[in-house]
C-alpha cells in the first residue's frame, strides 16, 4: 500500500520551485523551505521567530491543512508552533514530532559566508540552523506537506511542536507541557534535536544513535561574602581566596558512578567498535557497571565521563568591587549537567556538602530532570527500518546525551522520548552553536527520505492497535 503512495509523493508539491539539477520534486521543495527558514535571524532579540512561524503556516495552509490545527502561540518575542495532522485513531495516542525555530546568535563578520543565506558549496549545505536544527524543522515541514498532498491518512494523529527559545530559556515547551497539554499531548515524542547518524571520517556509516536519555541542565551560583575594607590592611578572610577554596573541592568531587539500561547497551555497542582502553573499558563498565577501574578510564575521557555520572564544572567567575579594595563577595557559576533520574535538589545539596557552609550555593534560574524513556520495541524498529533505507546494515544503538533539549520537559511530563534526528555526519563536521556551520547536502536529502519512512512505518497502513 506504501508503493503507490510513494510515487505519489514523488509527483507533487506544494508551490514547489523549479526543480534543481538532479532533484526531484520532494527534494526541490524541501530544499526551497531549508534556505527560506535559513534566512529568518532567529536569534534572541531579533523577534523573528513568530515570523517564521507565519511562513511556515502559509505552507501547511497551502497543503490542505485547517486553520484549526495549526496554532502560533506568542510567547513574549519568540512563540510555538504547534500542527496537528489529523488520523483515524485506529493506531492509538498521537505521536508529537520536535524541533525548535531558534538558533544560537551568529556573528556575520565572522563567518566566511552569510550565516542567514543557504548557501551549497562542496557538498554541503551551510548557515546558522543548518544542523541546529532548521533541517528538522524542514524535514518534518516537508513530510507533512507531502504527505497530505498525496492524500495519506495516518492511523493516528501526528503532531509537530515547534518550540521558539529551546537555545535560551526553554520557557515555550514548559509553557506548551503545562498550560496547552490538549495540544502535545501524546503517546510518546520523535525528537529531531538529539540521536543520530556518525559517518567516519572517510565518510562510512558507523552507528546510529536512538537517544533515550538526556541530563538536566542545572546552574548554580557559589557565593562568598565578607565585610571587605581597604586592600592595604589585608586580612585571613578573603572572599575571592575563600571562592578559590571552594572551587578546588568542587574541582575534586566525583559524583558517584551511574548507569541505566541505556547507557549500558551503549557502552557495550560501541566498545564493539573502539579500539584502546577506551574500548576495553566500554565493554567492561557494560559487563559490571560497579568496575571501578573502567569507570576511572571513562571519567577521564571527556567525551565519556558524561555517561557515567553528574559532572559538575565552573564556567563563570566574578568578585570585588575596586582595585584598591578588600572583595566583599565572590561568585562563581557552576554548570552541573545532571544524571537521568538525580534530583536537582540532591545536587545542590552535595555541592553544599562539599564547599562548607561559609559558601552560599543557589540554584539559578528554573531547572527539571527527568528519567530516561524506556525502549519501546516499535520505536525501535521503525527506526531501524528508516536508517537502514538510506544506510543499510548500520548498528542501531541507543544513547544518553549530556547536552539538554526541550525532550526533556516531555519526558518529565510523563511522555516518552526519543531523539532520532536522520541525519548522518562526520565529528569533524559538527560546528553547531559556532562558525560557518554546516551539514553534507546528501544527509540532508537522506534525512527527508528517512522520516517519510518513519512517519509511514509508525502511522501507517497495519500500525492499527
Amino acid at each position: 500500500m506504501l508503493k503507490p503512495l510513494l510515487v505519489s509523493l514523488l509527483a507533487c508539491s506544494v508551490a514547489a520551485p523549479a526543480l534543481a539539477a538532479g532533484l526531484d520534486a520532494n527534494q526541490a521543495q524541501a530544499r526551497d523551505i531549508f534556505s527560506h527558514l535559513i534566512a529568518f535571524k532567529t536569534e534572541i532579540g531579533q523577534g523573528q521567530v513568530p515570523v517564521m512561524a507565519k511562513y511556515l503556516a502559509d505552507q501547511f495552509r497551502a497543503a490542505g491543512f485547517p486553520d484549526s490545527d495549526i496554532h502560533i502561540i506568542p510567547h513574549g518575542e519568540t512563540a510555538t508552533m504547534v500542527v496537528r495532522y489529523r488520523g483515524t485513531g485506529k493506531g492509538g495516542k498521537p505521536i508529537a514530532l520536535m524541533a525548535h525555530m531558534d538558533v544560537v546568535t551568529a556573528k556575520p563578520e565572522d563567518w566566511q559566508r552569510d550565516p542567514f543565506k543557504l548557501t551549497e558549496e562542496n557538498g554541503y549545505f551551510y548557515g546558522r540552523g543548518t544542523e541546529d536544527i532548521k533541517s528538522g524543522v524542514t524535514v518534518l515541514a516537508a513530510n507533512f506537506i507531502q504527505l497530505k498532498k498525496a492524500g495519506f491518512v495516518p492511523t493516528r494523529d501526528l503532531i509537530i511542536v515547534y518550540t521558539g527559545d529551546e537555545e535560551t530559556t526553554q520557557d515555550t515547551m514548559d509553557d506548551l507541557v503545562k498550560n496547552h497539554r490538549d495540544l502535545v499531548d501524546a503517546e510518546f515524542a520523535l525528537n529531531t534535536d538529539a540521536g543520530g547518524g556518525e559517518l567516519s571520517e572517510d565518510g562510512k556509516p558507523l552507528v546510529f544513535g536512538l537517544q533515550t536519555a538526556e541530563k538536566a541542565y542545572a546552574d548554580f551560583e557559589l557565593t562568598t561574602r565578607n565585610p571587605g575594607g581597604h586592600s592595604s590592611l589585608p586580612r585571613a578572610d578573603n572572599a575571592i581566596y575563600e571562592l578559590a577554596d571552594a572551587l578546588k573541592k568542587v574541582q575534586a568531587y566525583q559524583f558517584p558512578v551511574m548507569s541505566n539500561e541505556t547507557t549500558i547497551a551503549s557502552f557495550k555497542a560501541l566498545g564493539a567498535t573502539t579500539q584502546g582502553k577506551v574500548g576495553q573499558a566500554m565493554r567492561d563498565f557494560a559487563k559490571d557497571p560497579h568496575d571501578a577501574a573502567a569507570a576511572a578510564v571513562l571519567a577521564a575521557e571527556p567525551s565519556e565521563v558524561g555517561k557515567t555520572r553528574t559532572t559538575c564544572v565552573a564556567t563563570m567567575l566574578r568578585g570585588g568591587h575596586a582595585d584598591n579594595a578588600l572583595p566583599q563577595s565572590a561568585t562563581a557559576n557552576i554548570n552541573c549537567r545532571v544524571f537521568p533520574g538525580v534530583a536537582i535538589e540532591t545536587v545542590r545539596q552535595t555541592l553544599q556538602e562539599q564547599v562548607g557552609p561559609k559558601v552560599e550555593v543557589k540554584l539559578i534560574g528554573h531547572a527539571i530532570a527527568s528519567d530516561a524513556s524506556p525502549l519501546r520495541p516499535d520505536v525501535v524498529a521503525a527506526v531501524t527500518k528508516a536508517v537502514h533505507s538510506i544506510r543499510p546494515g548500520v548498528a542501531i544503538t541507543p544513547v544518553q546525551e549530556s547536552g539538554a533539549t526541550d525532550g526533556i520537559y516531555f519526558r518529565a511530563a510523563g511522555i516518552p522520548t526519543y531523539g532520532v534526528n536522520g541525519m548522518f555526519m562526520k565529528n569533524s563536521d559538527s560546528f553547531a552553536h559556532g562558525l560557518n556551520e554546516r551539514v553534507p547536502v546528501k544527509s540532508f536529502y537522506d534525512d527527508v527520505a528517512y522520516w517519510h519512512v518513519l512517519l509511514t512505518t509508525l502511522a501507517g497502513p497495519g500500525t492499527t492497535k
